[in-house]
């Protein structure tokens, strides 16, 4: 069973080897690999929220190798993950801004009547599986922490 994600990663490769876009290829190439390696490990296809999943996942290292070589003084290594993360991010949902988490984050927190880090967790588990492929888990925890903190 193929899904819509599937075919248009499939035809995204095609197009990309035509054009030749390394960049373009290499991205879906290690996203078609992290697939195969979730289905192999869940022994069944994945559906499009996991697919979505392991594509956030792929973007995340992405985002993490782009920080590292940033550290190290890698320029080149800095664009070609770049590259690679701008086409991971066309395949998923619109990001949330930081206001958008915000505003979400309050009405959890007051809906929870969460108050210090005690809640953290609380506060945290709710949002993140409201919020899931939307947002970045470490930006939401530091908006959490600081609306917590400000209590």
């Amino acid at each position: 069973m193929t899904t819509k994600l599937i075919d248009r990663l499939n035809e995204d490769l095609k197009e990309a080897m035509r054009a030749g876009d390394e960049a373009r290829k290499l991205a879906i190439r290690a996203v078609k690999t992290a697939i195969r390696n979730a289905e192999v490990e869940k022994m069944a296809p994945l559906d499009e929220g996991e697919i979505l999943a392991v594509i956030a996942k792929e973007a995340k290292m992405r985002r993490d190798a782009i920080e590292e070589f940033k550290r190290g003084g890698r320029p080149d290594l800095v664009a070609k993950e770049e590259a690679e993360l701008a086409v991971l991010e066309s395949y998923l949902p619109r990001q949330l801004t930081e206001e958008e988490i915000e505003a979400r984050a309050r009405e959890v927190i007051e809906e929870l009547k969460a108050a210090g880090q005690a809640n953290m967790g609380n506060a945290m588990r709710r949002l993140m599986g409201e919020l899931r492929g939307r947002a970045d888990g470490r930006l939401v925890n530091q908006i959490v922490r600081r609306l917590l903190e400000q209590g």
